[in-house]
């Protein structure tokens, strides 16, 4: 243990010798390095900015207000993410997203963070490590991989929660009411269950309720609409306000999905 830490000893005064002796100091040669790169980032930046001030080269300056009621619009992150996106579409909620959401990255994680400590070979040529050019080559591979599967990926969260609306009216009862299953499968479509749950399927965020058996409370069709068409009117500054969502009969129709859904029978 000793002689080991008496080589590393060794070592470490060969190199401050030889930075000394055929190196540079880090002022004035890295620091004058450091502020050019950081005036050529800035101006690329400032330079997209004019760019996509006074053309439209890089997109439109204002686009149209975000329709909270729209069935139709697939929300997707930015491409950069998009590795991420298709991860989280391999890891299935719930068995194994809390694997791929925390378990991985911190993994990774602590593995990065405990990499300089157990590495301490002063080696830096590529050819003389194998192991750190392959798992780099690895790592751009997989996100390369990832990025591209994300970006060509095909929604099918909302089809598949549109696929659930038959066992919906079975168990709730409503498989003879037309209405009702059109209101089902337009609160599959518009994404409801990003925050509500019904019979286990959704996710429940920003304190959203669970509407198995909302209408338990037989508040009626029409309240329900009410509702549905402006949340702020009864109060609700949390919920989108979702208008007719295409139609006054769309809204009607879930309401009267609503006030039917009292639980399974």
């Amino acid at each position: 243990m000793s002689r080991a830490l008496d080589e590393r000893r060794a070592q470490f005064q060969r190199y401050k010798e030889d930075v000394k002796e055929r190196g540079k100091p880090f002022y004035p040669y890295a620091m004058f390095h450091d502020t050019v790169m950081s005036l050529v980032v800035v101006s690329v930046i400032v330079g997209l900015a004019i760019v996509w001030k006074y053309t439209s080269m890089l997109g439109p300056l204002y686009a149209p207000k975000a329709d909270p009621g729209t069935t139709n619009f697939v929300p997707r992150p930015d491409w950069y993410f998009y590795f991420l996106f298709y991860l989280l579409r391999i890891f299935k909620w719930p068995n194994s997203v809390i694997l791929g959401t925390i378990g991985i990255p911190t993994i990774l994680l602590m593995i990065m963070i405990a990499l300089p400590f157990l590495d301490l070979r002063r080696e830096r040529r590529l050819l003389r490590r194998p192991v750190a050019v392959v798992a780099a080559i690895l790592t751009a591979l997989s996100m390369g991989v990832l990025t591209y599967k994300g970006a060509t990926a095909k929604e099918s969260l909302a089809s598949e929660v549109v696929s659930a609306v038959p066992t919906w009216a079975k168990r709730e009862g409503f498989s003879g009411n037309p209405q009702a299953v059109a209101g089902a499968k337009l609160f599959a479509q518009s994404g409801c269950t990003a925050c509500h749950t019904y019979l286990g399927t959704g996710s429940s965020n920003l304190g959203a309720p669970d509407l198995t058996a909302i209408g338990k409370g037989n508040q009626g069709a029409k309240f329900f609409s009410d509702y549905v068409a402006n949340p702020r009117a009864f109060g609700n500054k949390v919920m989108p306000v979702f208008g007719n969502l295409g139609s006054a009969q769309n809204i009607r129709n879930i309401g009267v999905f609503l006030s039917v859904s009292k639980g399974p029978k």
